[in-house]
C-alpha cells in the first residue's frame, strides 16, 4: 500500500524559517508553520508584526510552535510570547501549534483568555490527561499523539488515544525526537508516523487505514490554507 503523506513542518525558532519555508516550495507534500519555541532563549524577541509577515505565504499553514514548558522555564516573558503567538494566528486566521509541558492549566487559561478558540489549532505531543483533552477540543483543537503513545509506561495519553473522537485525533513524530516503538531511542524521521498510527489502531480495534484515512481528513479540515494545494 502506498500513501502520499503531507505534512508539517513545525517551526522553533526564526534564525532557521527560512530553511523550513524554502523546502515547503520546493516540495508539492510539505508544509511549514512560523513560530519561536518556548524553550528559545528569553533574549529572543518575536512581536506580531514580524509573525504575520513571515505568514504570508501560501505555503505557512500555521502559526507556532508556541506554548509554555515549565519543565525548563517558567518566566512571565513566556507567557507573553504565548499571548504574541495567539494574536498572530487570529491576524492571519491560520491554527495555531501548541506545545505544553507541565503547564496544562497555564496553557488552557491563556487560550481562553485570548480566545484562541477563534482558530484553533493543535494540541501537539499530547501527554495529559483526558480532562485537559476534552478542554482543549471545547475551543477546536486537536489532539496530535507522537510516538510516546507507544511507550510501555505511557498510560495516561494511551487512554486518552482509546477514547480519542476520530475527527479530533491527529498523529505527528516530532522528528528528530522521540522515536516511536520499535525506533524508541533512534533518531526520529516522517516515516515512522507510521508506527505511530498503527499502535494507536491497535489500541482502539481499528485498522491502520481507518487512522491513515481520518488524520489524513483532519489535517486538510484544520488546515484550510494545504487543501487548495491538496486538490
Amino acid at each position: 500500500m502506498t500513501l502520499w503523506a503531507e505534512f508539517n513542518n513545525v517551526s522553533i525558532d526564526l534564525e532557521h524559517f527560512p530553511t523550513l519555508l524554502g523546502t515547503a516550495q520546493r516540495m508539492d507534500n510539505v508544509f511549514a508553520s512560523v513560530g519561536v519555541h518556548p524553550n528559545t532563549p528569553d533574549n529572543i524577541v518575536v512581536d506580531v508584526e514580524t509573525l504575520t509577515t513571515l505568514a504570508d505565504d501560501p505555503n505557512i499553514i500555521a502559526i507556532g510552535e508556541t506554548g509554555l514548558d515549565y519543565f525548563r522555564n517558567d518566566g512571565a516573558w513566556q507567557e507573553q510570547r504565548f499571548r504574541t503567538h495567539i494574536q498572530a494566528a487570529k491576524e492571519t486566521s491560520k491554527p495555531l501549534i501548541i506545545h505544553s509541558r507541565e503547564a496544562p492549566k497555564k496553557t488552557l487559561q491563556i487560550l481562553r483568555e485570548e480566545n484562541a478558540a477563534a482558530v484553533g489549532g493543535i494540541m501537539h505531543c499530547f501527554v495529559e490527561d483526558w480532562e485537559t483533552a476534552q478542554q482543549a477540543m471545547e475551543m477546536g483543537f486537536y489532539i496530535s499523539f507522537s510516538g510516546i503513545v507507544t511507550f510501555k509506561n505511557a498510560k495516561t495519553v494511551q487512554a486518552v488515544a482509546k477514547q480519542m473522537p476520530l475527527d479530533r485525533m491527529l498523529v505527528e513524530t516530532d522528528a528528530p525526537y522521540l522515536a516511536p516503538v520499535p525506533h524508541r531511542g533512534k533518531t526520529n524521521q516522517p516515516a515512522y508516523v507510521r508506527h505511530v498510527a498503527q499502535f494507536i489502531a491497535d489500541l482502539r480495534g481499528d485498522t491502520f487505514e481507518t487512522i491513515a484515512r481520518v488524520t489524513t481528513e483532519n489535517f486538510f479540515r484544520l488546515f484550510r490554507s494545504a487543501t487548495a494545494w491538496h486538490e
